[in-house]
């Protein structure tokens, strides 16, 4: 392979990483397999915390058996500061499933409750999260990170090359 492809294909692939989305970490359990009022209920959550009001701190809450409504809601436990809400949808149709995003507005502490409505009544369950900002680096940034690796590699690649036809040349 010529030096020209090499760098055409390495190029195609880097233009491609604009579409990948890396996960930030696992999301981690706050309540698992919580009996409630006949519902074995479970939350777990990725709160990461924006500056520009996008909803990043994610809850998934798993019901069983499955419920029509659940509703997550968050509060602030170290400040004073707004009470958020927002209907968690069940995923794919799942009535066991459901998944919500709230915006986390600052670094810290927050209360998480979790109402449902399902076949056997109402039910309620209380925990916390503590929210963080994401620290993962941005794709552009990451082909920045890698792209000395790769010039390297490209280098070391041409030096073996190179002494390969000057071994051959001297034979």
């Amino acid at each position: 392979m010529t030096l020209k492809k090499l760098l055409f294909v390495s190029f195609v692939c880097a233009s491609c990483l604009r579409d990948v989305q890396a996960h930030s970490g696992p999301p981690f359990p706050i309540v698992s397999d919580q009996p409630v009022n006949g519902y074995k209920v479970s939350v777990w959550t990725d709160p990461d915390v924006t500056d520009d009001k996008v909803p990043a701190g994610r809850f998934w809450v798993t019901v069983d058996p499955g419920a029509a409504t659940v509703v997550v809601s968050i509060k602030p436990l170290d400040r004073a500061g707004e009470d958020r809400s927002a209907r968690a949808e069940a995923v794919n149709g799942d009535l066991q499933r459901h998944y919500t995003s709230l915006w986390l507005d600052h670094e810290g502490r927050f209360g998480v409750h979790v109402a449902i409505d399902g076949p056997r009544g109402p039910a309620t369950v209380d925990a916390y999260a503590d929210a963080t900002y994401d620290l993962r680096p941005r794709p552009a940034l990451t082909i920045v990170f890698v792209l000395p690796f790769i010039l390297v590699g490209l280098v070391w690649g041409k030096l073996l090359l190179k002494r390969r036809m000057h071994s051959r040349g001297a034979q």
